[in-house]
């Protein structure tokens, strides 16, 4: 009687551990929920997109009348015709620089100039915890032949304390330069001779002809870079007479840039950078396209974009544009699912007028195209532009590439075109130049799917959660079934204590088993890493192609593994059981992408669309022995099918065909890939050699389990 009142008596368990133990119960029915949820919220993004809006209320853009005329764009095509004569007679580039440092000194600003080496392409293992501007921190001596050379003027605001600037980016190349590049140094001197007459600057104004021979980022991030980190010489370091086997010989003292006058202005509060692209001979109007995203998926205020596109737009009349997945535009099964979206949304709207889902179908392929791009270039972790050289020290910067549709040779077009472009210039210029403070009040994490419209991290956070929902509760179901969970559930009531604990370490499949299954992932952890660590010696190998490197690279790979498993024994020897590798699987990549996420939130997105459907659905291939045909059949091609996506390779082929439109791909573009990440010190080269690779590896142990034990224990139960 007295067991039967206190069995009566005994309290429930907490919901939480209710809830727990039936979700564990079905847990392949709640991955499956959630796994289809999170791809249809992230396919529901494009339709979910807000318009922009300016945050800041002191950027005020377009209030004042601009002060850029007709005088300007004259004084702009006159700056033009000089710069070609400069370039006609340069060697090296020291004309071009001496010609644009002469027309910043008869404006009355300060001029310097900054000599600076091409960054090493080598790959080291700590240059992904360090600075990429610091392989430019060398500066060149007087034996160096190959350098580039930018040129700085500054303004000094007149209503300014000289504690913040503007700084202005026209990238050219000293070597080779091109009519549109000149059209960008005629522009960029226009605005700057303009703003050095303005009287209603309170910050100082930066211009940096960039020399960009090596690179618009190299010579960008060496200039900042020495800005900010100023270098002390002993001796006067001279511009060198002697470059690329050429002599040039200065006459008199005012000639020579000294380097010790290396001049700086205040905190930078924002940078444009902007240049004049090849001219399209099509078209009604010309076009503007905005390059934001900076290195590991970095963003500037949404701000500075809201201010460039409600100036081109509304008040200069260019059509603005952001890049695009181009093969998406064309994409016939996106139209379908944009037409069921489309239908979807125009249901749904009549049931709750706020529910605005019913996104016209142009617009969502091309919103989608647009996300596509956005994603894929922040997931890659690279600079689309010089701008990200200016995020790397928190500096807020865009890069505008104009597009004019007329011809060249049309000099009332091109003036009409420099008018434009320099009001455009004018207006950022003037907003930025009303903050008090920095950047702060629009977003800094989004995604954009038009120019005007874009994605919060509020948004896009659903479907990353939805995706990576069910992982914890599949690890837990996984390592003890539901009879765990009834332990657990007895445990948090404190029925259960001594001998209750006891039972619990000693249930089914023991805590002993899961050090095996830790060992095998500790052993391919330390591969991953190895494998990782591996380019840093193949590049040591002189004259090597691309695919000799990605084959010395696979081949040295598989014998360390190989060798690692002589030494710590085979994955399956020790009898683990295939339901604790996969759950040491899942729980290895619910860490990875957690940390990937804060880092780069692009690349954990991806990594969770590609990774988690394989590691949630992978079961060993022997284990599917009792199924019927068509069960077994789906299985084993569906796991097939992720295990082949999810391998690094295939991934590249698969962005490549979505950003290229090309399905076409060959050893050596793996090498120039990795090669690509590890340059730029990108950190998705991390994760796809130490989160994604180990457990691709681990579903591959999955999948290739003996699982005689197991299903010998499944059958006895």
């Amino acid at each position: 009687m007295e067991s039967l009142v206190k069995q009566e008596t005994q309290p429930k368990p907490r919901l939480i551990v209710r809830l727990g133990v039936f979700l564990a119960s079905h847990h392949i029915l709640f991955s499956v929920i959630c796994c289809s949820a999170g791809i249809i919220a992230l396919l529901l993004l494009p339709s979910l997109a807000k318009n922009t809006y300016l945050s800041e209320n002191a950027l005020i853009p377009g209030s004042a009348t601009p002060l850029f005329s007709t005088e300007d764009a004259i004084e702009a095509n006159r700056f033009m015709k000089g710069i070609e004569a400069a370039d006609g007679d340069s060697i090296g580039g020291i004309d071009m620089a001496k010609f644009i440092a002469k027309q910043i000194e008869e404006l009355g600003a300060e001029v310097c100039y900054h000599k600076f080496l091409p960054h090493s392409k080598h790959f080291h293992p700590l240059k992904f915890f360090t600075s990429m501007s610091n392989d430019m921190a060398i500066q060149p001596n007087g034996t160096d032949t190959n350098f580039g050379i930018n040129t700085v003027g500054i303004i000094r605001a007149p209503r300014g304390d000289g504690k913040e600037a503007i700084v202005l980016v026209t990238p050219y190349n000293s070597q080779r330069v091109h009519s549109n590049e000149l059209l960008s140094l005629a522009l960029g001197f226009s605005v700057f001779s303009l703003l050095s007459r303005a009287a209603w600057l309170s910050k100082d104004i930066v211009w940096l002809s960039a020399d960009s021979q090596f690179g618009e980022y190299a010579a960008v991030s060496a200039w900042l870079n020495l800005y900010h980190n100023p270098v002390f010489p002993s001796h006067s370091v001279i511009l060198d007479t002697k470059i690329h086997g050429a002599d040039h010989i200065y006459d008199g003292n005012a000639e020579k840039a000294e380097f010790e006058a290396f001049k700086r202005a205040g905190t930078m509060a924002a940078a444009l950078i902007f240049k004049v692209g090849e001219t399209r001979r099509y078209g009604d109007r010309d076009s503007v396209t905005m390059y934001a995203e900076a290195s590991n998926g970095q963003m500037p205020n949404l701000d500075l974009l809201n201010v460039v596109h409600y100036l081109a737009v509304h008040r200069q009349g260019f059509r603005v544009n952001i890049a695009a997945f181009s093969s998406l535009l064309s994409s016939a099964w996106l139209r379908v699912i944009a037409d069921f979206f489309h239908t979807l949304g125009t249901v749904l709207r009549k049931i709750n007028p706020d529910w605005k889902l019913d996104i016209a179908v142009p617009d969502y392929v091309e919103g989608t195209a647009n996300l596509a791009s956005s994603i894929y270039k922040q997931a890659i972790g690279v600079p689309t532009g010089s701008h990200g050289a200016f995020r790397d020290y928190q500096v807020d910067a865009v890069s505008l590439e104009f597009t004019p549709t007329f011809n060249v040779r049309n000099e009332n077009a091109k003036s009409l075109f420099l008018l434009r472009g320099g009001r455009l210039v004018e207006g950022v210029v003037r907003s930025v130049n009303n903050l008090l403070e920095k950047f702060h009040q629009s977003f800094f994490l989004y995604f954009l799917t038009a120019p005007s419209k874009f994605i919060s991290v509020g948004v896009y956070m659903i479907p990353f959660a939805l995706l990576l929902a069910p992982l914890p509760i599949v690890a837990a179901a996984l390592a003890d079934g539901s009879k765990t969970m009834k332990k657990l559930a007895e445990k948090s009531i404190g029925d259960s204590k001594t001998n209750g604990s006891a039972d619990f370490l000693q249930s089914k499949g023991g805590s002993w088993k899961w050090l095996q299954a830790a060992k095998v992932l500790l052993v391919i952890q330390l591969w991953a890493v190895l494998v990782s660590l591996l380019p840093y010696y193949i590049t040591q190998i002189p004259d090597a192609t691309p695919i000799q490197s990605s084959v010395i690279w696979a081949m040295l790979s598989i014998v360390i593994l190989i060798a690692l498993y002589v030494m710590s024994g085979s994955p399956y020897s020790a009898g683990v059981e295939w339901k604790l590798l996969k759950a040491t699987m899942i729980t290895s990549i619910s860490i990875g992408l957690g940390l990937m996420s804060i880092i780069n939130f692009a690349t954990a997105q991806l990594g969770a669309l590609i990774m988690i459907p394989m590691c949630l659905f992978s079961r060993p291939l022997k284990a599917r022995s009792g199924m019927n045909f068509l069960p077994r059949a789906v299985l084993l091609a569906s796991n097939i099918t992720l295990a082949v996506v999810g391998f690094p390779p295939a991934a590249l082929l698969i962005m490549k065909g979505l950003s290229k439109g090309s399905w076409t791909v060959d050893i050596g573009e793996f090498w120039v890939w990795m090669e690509f990440l590890w340059e730029w010190s990108s950190a998705t080269y991390l994760y796809l050699f130490l989160v994604h690779l180990p457990c691709w590896l681990l579903c591959i142990h999955v999948l290739l389990h003996p699982c005689s034990q197991s299903e010998s224990k499944m059958k006895q139960e």
